[in-house]
């Protein structure tokens, strides 16, 4: 009896990573720049969230749940990086349209110059403008503040714009 349910669980397990792998494995290795560090986040997360299953509520689906937990999961790897954020005092609000002045660069080449921002850059922007999240958000992810996330923030856009103006 006992190993049929054990059977069960490790069934269930099974398709939720099967659906799920390949959504959250995206967020990690565009939150941390680095696939092996991905795959470790997702292992880390998805052996957090079957470990912790009693605790999901079902108040959201289970893949915006384990999606906290792969955010978290990288956060906590690039506060172990101990990189250092920049801050930046004039945080410049007319660039929250920077998408509309990226047009015409090929996703690839954007896609590629994301890789190559600092950590701290990458993940806030990989928050920000691919996940969803706000600044409030993403200061209790990170556990920065929200000035501290919106200069990252423009830090990337700059180096962004900086890094693609000669394509």
């Amino acid at each position: 009896m006992i190993a049929a349910c054990c059977e069960n669980d490790r069934q269930a397990q099974h398709q939720l990573y099967s659906q799920y792998c390949d959504a959250m494995y995206n967020t990690a290795v565009r939150m941390l720049g680095d696939s092996m560090e991905a795959q470790d986040a997702l292992q880390e997360a998805f052996v957090a969230a079957f470990n912790n299953m009693k605790s999901f509520r079902g108040n959201s689906t289970f893949g915006a749940w384990l999606k906290k937990i792969v955010v978290h999961k990288c956060a906590d790897l690039l506060k172990k990086r101990k990189m250092h954020l920049v801050q930046i005092q004039d945080f410049d609000a007319a660039t929250e349209n920077w998408e509309e002045q990226e047009a015409g660069i090929s996703p690839e080449v954007i896609h590629e110059e994301i890789k190559q921002l600092p950590d701290k850059c990458r993940a806030v922007f990989s928050l920000y403008m691919l996940e969803g999240y706000d600044h409030v958000e993403i200061g209790e992810i990170m556990e920065i503040s929200v000035s501290t996330s919106k200069s990252q923030l423009h830090r990337a856009r700059h180096l962004l714009r900086e890094r693609i103006k000669n394509y």
